[in-house]
């Protein structure tokens, strides 16, 4: 049975995290760089708020405490998403794709490209997921981890090749990163991706569904069934001729000419 505060509420509050979050990480990334140093410092202060909030919220076995796990778990995946858009995380490799690159030699420069920011998303997921073991309500890793494997997702099937036109969010000082997208095109890597996302969408939906009507676990797996939900969503964009900058052109008023052009 569907309820208000049990599926309505978190899926509500999940979109308007999601989409709000994403367009300030996008107009702080987009600045001059000069005010980067001051903006890392405070999405690191964000970021180790983020994490208390998960080590928190992971013993709260109320609903309060999914909310506060999974409020947290974004402000650390916040954090790591400014210090790589703003160059501070990324890889060794940070020039264009050598266009002669082919295979496997194109994957690993690639990968060289932000591969630390991979690691440290990786030991990121690990710690959360070792603080929440066992632990009465560990909502905030779940989140982590599962936005951990849609961004995986998306990232295979940028690499492989999308129909959407994207890019228009990373900031100029990455605009080498465009090179290593594939053609424009469907990919069965992108398919793979839509099936993937879909069935763990169907089955937090599943989960949600089946969970007591006003509880905690309905709230816990309607959060993951939303961040699911988007997970397709985003990818289901890829599919589509859709430019990225378009739902948040607001955050990038120093770039409308270039996403508008």
């Amino acid at each position: 049975m569907v309820t208000f505060s049990g599926h309505a509420v978190p899926m509500m509050v999940t979109l308007l995290v999601w989409f709000f979050a994403t367009g300030l990480i996008a107009w702080l990334d987009n600045r001059d760089r000069a005010t980067f140093p001051r903006a890392l410092a405070l999405a690191g202060a964000g970021g180790i708020l983020g994490l208390v909030a998960v080590v928190v919220g992971s013993v709260m076995p109320g609903m309060a405490g999914a909310y506060v796990g999974f409020i947290g778990a974004l402000m650390v995946w916040s954090w790591h998403e400014a210090s790589f858009l703003m160059g501070a995380v990324a890889g060794p490799r940070r020039e264009p794709s050598n266009p002669a690159a082919r295979g496997w030699d194109r994957f690993i420069d690639a990968g060289s490209t932000l591969i630390y920011h991979e690691i440290a998303l990786a030991l990121t997921a690990l710690m959360l997921m070792s603080l929440g073991w066992n632990a009465p309500n560990p909502t905030g890793a779940e989140v982590f981890v599962l936005l951990l494997a849609l961004r995986l997702a998306s990232k295979f099937a940028l690499f492989a090749g999308v129909p959407s036109q994207v890019g228009d969010l990373l900031p100029p000082h990455l605009d080498y990163l465009r090179s290593y997208f594939g053609p424009r095109r469907f990919s069965p890597a992108l398919g793979l991706a839509l099936i993937f996302t879909v069935c763990l969408a169907a089955l937090l939906g599943r989960a949600a569904l089946a969970a007591p009507a006003g509880s905690t676990e309905a709230v816990r797996a309607s959060l993951l069934f939303a961040m699911a939900a988007l997970g397709v969503l985003e990818h289901v964009f890829l599919a589509l001729p859709f430019r990225d900058g378009a739902l948040w052109g607001w955050a990038l008023p120093g770039r409308n000419n270039r996403i508008n052009a």
